[in-house]
Order: structure tokens, then C-alpha cells, then sequence
């Protein structure tokens, strides 16, 4: 009976996953990669959502460990997600998560999910952890500015008259192709991953630089990497500089894309890895599954999302997409270097914000700001609530 109970148990939680994994590709990180595209032209929806959903079971797959371990492992002080805690949690982030879908409210993904891991967590007699707590609201309060402040700075770079456009989009190309030289994927083995830079600097002996400790062959690599990104950028803008635009725009989406599938993919997996040692499941076959998720999510759910939001982005043009989708791209691979759940709604916006600014402040609600923060803010608060005071209550029903 005990046995019958604890497999049902188990249904329910990877049920309640498929759920979020469902929600999370239906919802933002599957319709917001590329919605600029989208309402720039570059791309149809249906396409879109088809790309989307690739990438992001790639992304899910290839960087999806660090987050979901975190999620799994790390927001909580002892061995307290046992398969009841991770129903649970699952089930009010999902339930949370399902009425702000059919109710219009703007639930974060990210906050709901921990703050409900958090509640069940503390709720079983776990210790708070304070160090990745610290390192979780540093990103999460540091995400409007730094991602706004670039996207307000790259918005600026490409509104100002006296740098052509076939200079400054090229030149951040490099700059987005010094980034994907220097991200790390599990599958290319080491402890934490390795890099493009470093899988192609291993064909040689390191040469470490004495001032600053990196191989030489990583940089050599890497600045290959960035040369390839440029001249690919400045053939397509020398040809046609709006076309070429609409390109950059298409390597932009492809990456975010890439890059939510392997920060969003933890949110919905992370609280089962507790339980992997009890069904004898590998971390990667959940990630292929969570990925999975995702992708149905992206085909089904994504293409109206996607519809309506490439509307708005089609008011704010390429540049200022651009300008929002280059930080997009950085802060959700600093999130996935760290383990760190991040909400994707929360990077989006401050980077759309940003570049509004620079276009002075078009598009820019005060009101919606704050109605949004708020809801960020109360998506945590009510998860961890109602995620607390829920495991108490289904334990004690338990117990009885």
C-alpha cells in the first residue's frame, strides 16, 4: 500500500511538471525570443514557434543541469523534498501558474516556483539557504539595471547618427559571438561544461597568459569566433542594411531561445531530482523530458503568443529590439552559469523598458511598471504561503 502510494505520489509530481514544462514553452520563454523577429518581418509565426521549440529543447538539454540542481538541491538546507514536498510544491506553482494564465494575472514562472520550493522546504524542517538566497535576489534586483542600462546603451549606440549602422551592428555581433565563444555546455564534458573556446584550444597545448591566467588558445578561439560573427553581420548589412538587420535579429532570437530553454527548463524539473535516486532516472533523460515540455508547449501554446507580442515589438523597431534582445541574451546565460531560477518575463521587460528610455521613454508605462513589479513580488509571497502552510496540512493528513 505504502508502495502503491508513493508511485501515485510520484505520477502526480512528474504530471504536474509536464504541466509547467507546457506553460513556461506555451508562455514567455516561447513567444518572447522571436517576437521582434516576428514584427519585424524576418520570420512567420508558425515558423517561429516551430525554431523556437528546437532550440529550446536544445538549450534544456545541453545547459539545462545547473538550474534545475539548483532548484532541486540548493534552496533549501537538507534532504527535506521528499516526494510529498515536491508534489506539492509542484502542484501550487502549477495551480498558481494556471490561474494567472486563465485569469489574466501576470504570475513569474521564477518566483512562483521558489517561492513554493522555499515554503515546502522550510515547512519539512529545512534550513533556510542564505548564501544562494543572497545570490538569487542579488540577480533579481541587478536585472532592471544592468539589462536596462545596456539595452539604454545599445539603443543609444545605434540611434546616433555619427556611427553608421554598418559599423555598430557588426561590432556588437562580435560582442554577442564573444559571449557564445565562452558559454559553457555540459554536454562538452568537465565538471561545470566547457566552452566552444575551450573545446577548440584542447587541440593544442595551454599557453597560459601571465597576466591574466587564460590560455592563449581560448583567446585565439574565441576572437575566431567573433571575427566569423562579424563578417557574417557586415556581408548581410553591406547587402542590405534592413535585411540585414532582420538577420541579426533571427541569430538573436535563436540564442535567447537556446538560452530560456536552459534556465526555464529547472523551473519545471528541479523540484523531481530529489526523487531520481527513487525511480532510478538520470538527470539527463529529465532534461530530455522537461525539454519535451517545452517544445510541446512552444507548438502548441507559443504561435498566438507569439502573434501578439511580435505587435508590440513591431512598434518598437529593430534597432530598440536589438538593442533589448543583446542583454536578454547575457543575463540568461549568467543565470544558467549560476544556477540561478531568473525570470524570463523580468529580463525581457527591463530591456524593452531600457531601450524604450533611450527613445525618450516611448512605450513606457510608469503604472504598468509597478503593477509588475508587484506581481513579481506577489507571485513569490503567495507561492511560499500557500506552499508552506499546504504541506502542513497534507502531512498532517498524512500523519493521521
Amino acid at each position: 500500500m505504502v508502495v502503491v502510494a508513493t508511485l501515485a505520489t510520484l505520477v502526480i509530481a512528474a504530471l504536474a511538471s509536464l504541466f509547467m514544462a507546457w506553460s513556461i514553452g506555451a508562455g514567455s520563454s516561447g513567444s518572447t525570443p522571436f517576437a521582434p523577429a516576428v514584427g519585424a518581418n524576418a520570420i512567420s509565426v508558425m515558423r517561429a514557434g516551430f525554431v523556437v521549440g528546437v532550440l529550446g529543447l536544445a538549450g534544456a538539454v545541453l545547459q539545462g543541469a545547473n538550474v534545475t540542481e539548483a532548484v532541486g538541491t540548493e534552496l533549501v538546507v537538507g534532504s527535506v523534498l521528499t516526494a510529498t514536498a515536491s508534489t506539492v510544491a509542484l502542484l501550487v506553482a502549477a495551480a498558481l501558474v494556471a490561474i494567472g494564465v486563465f485569469a489574466g494575472y501576470p504570475i513569474a514562472t521564477a518566483f512562483t516556483v521558489t517561492g513554493a520550493v522555499v515554503g515546502v522546504g522550510l515547512a519539512n524542517g529545512g534550513g533556510p539557504a542564505v548564501a544562494k538566497y543572497q545570490q538569487i535576489v542579488a540577480l533579481w534586483v541587478l536585472t532592471p539595471f544592468v539589462g536596462g542600462g545596456i539595452a539604454y546603451g545599445t539603443a543609444k549606440l545605434l540611434r546616433n547618427e555619427s556611427i553608421p549602422e554598418r559599423v555598430a551592428i557588426p561590432a556588437l555581433s562580435g560582442v554577442v559571438g564573444l559571449l557564445v565563444a565562452n558559454i559553457r555546455f555540459a554536454a562538452l564534458g568537465g565538471e561545470s561544461g566547457r566552452s566552444l573556446a575551450e573545446v577548440g584550444a584542447s587541440a593544442t597545448p595551454p599557453i597560459v597568459l601571465p597576466v591574466v591566467g587564460v590560455d592563449l588558445g581560448v583567446v585565439i578561439v574565441s576572437a575566431l569566433i567573433v571575427l566569423a560573427f562579424v563578417a557574417l553581420i557586415h556581408r548581410e548589412i553591406a547587402v542590405d542594411a534592413t535585411r540585414g538587420q532582420r538577420r541579426f535579429l533571427l541569430l538573436l532570437g535563436g540564442l535567447v531561445a537556446f538560452s530560456a530553454g536552459g534556465s526555464q527548463v529547472g523551473l519545471a524539473i528541479g523540484p523531481l531530482v530529489p526523487l531520481l535516486d527513487e525511480v532510478a532516472v538520470p538527470l539527463p533523460a529529465l532534461l530530455v523530458g522537461g525539454g519535451l515540455g517545452l517544445l510541446v508547449g512552444s507548438w502548441t501554446g507559443a504561435p498566438r503568443m507569439i502573434k501578439a507580442i511580435a505587435q508590440d515589438y513591431s512598434s518598437l523597431g529593430p534597432r530598440r529590439s536589438i538593442a533589448a534582445m543583446i542583454p536578454s541574451f547575457a543575463i540568461a546565460q549568467a543565470a544558467v552559469a549560476l544556477g540561478i531560477p531568473v525570470s524570463f518575463n523580468e529580463i525581457i521587460v527591463s530591456a524593452i523598458i531600457g531601450s524604450g528610455y533611450a527613445a525618450g521613454g516611448a512605450g513606457v508605462s510608469r503604472e504598468k511598471m509597478l503593477k509588475t513589479v508587484l506581481a513579481w513580488a506577489g507571485s513569490l509571497v503567495l507561492a511560499f504561503g500557500v506552499a508552506y502552510l499546504g504541506f502542513l496540512g497534507v502531512d498532517a493528513v498524512l500523519s493521521i
